[in-house]
């Protein structure tokens, strides 16, 4: 394991410190049911002397399996889905993660964040401030691509003593030839738990709040 590796895992650890019934398809059912009310109705009340032709019938039956299997088709995809979220969230569980968010947590580990480049950047700049709004120091950075990065902080200051394990807040500004680049912070939080909604998996990131799986920048 490397040393980065090393670290996120001890600050990971610090922050750790800290049976389904299926819903029947009314919709399906429903459609089903007034295919064959219409389809009984009209053979009811066919003409005696111009009965419905086999050929026509079978092509209506056809019709309604042909529209019964998209329906399951369409389910099955459905459940595969969801299946593959919940397989992929229950992954993450224990993982340290970056969201969106301006917070950095100072541990005795260090502290790891993130930030987001909406284009390449010759220069980034990160001002940590503390819970007065004072600045504690800045870390800069160059020559980044697009996307999301992340960085580490051993929590000292820019007058060089050591700062105080806790929280910090953090802002980000990011040029490319002179012109700012969009940009914005990520935050570092540990999933603790998957919890399953409709059609979704969402998770819970310790104090960070819930997050779907698309919320997640970066696995850590």
């Amino acid at each position: 394991m490397s040393t980065y590796e090393n670290t996120v895992s001890q600050i990971a650890g610090a922050y750790s410190g800290l049976q389904r019934t299926e819903p029947v398809d009314s919709k399906t059912e429903s459609e089903q049911s007034r295919f064959l009310t219409l389809l009984t109705t009209q053979l009811r009340n066919q003409d005696p002397m111009n009965p419905l032709e086999n050929a026509e019938l079978t092509s209506q039956l056809a019709q309604m399996s042909t529209v019964d299997g998209i329906e399951r088709l369409n389910k099955l995809v459905t459940s595969l889905i969801g299946s593959q979220e919940i397989t992929d969230g229950a992954a993450l569980v224990g993982r340290g993660v970056l969201v969106e968010g301006k917070g950095l947590r100072l541990t005795e580990a260090g502290a790891v964040g993130g930030f987001e480049l909406g284009a390449a950047a010759d220069k980034v700049t990160l001002t940590v401030r503390d819970a007065s709004g004072l600045v504690v120091t800045t870390i800069e950075l160059n020559d980044l691509a697009a996307g999301s990065h992340n960085y580490m902080w051993d929590g000292q200051a820019a007058d060089g003593t050591q700062a105080a394990e806790g929280f910090y807040t953090v802002t980000v500004e990011a040029d490319a030839d002179g012109a700012s680049v969009p940009a914005g912070t990520l935050e570092f939080g540990l999933v603790t738990s998957l919890i399953r909604g409709s059609g979704s998996a969402d998770l819970q990131v310790g104090t960070l709040g819930i997050f779907k799986l698309d919320d997640i920048r970066q696995i850590l």
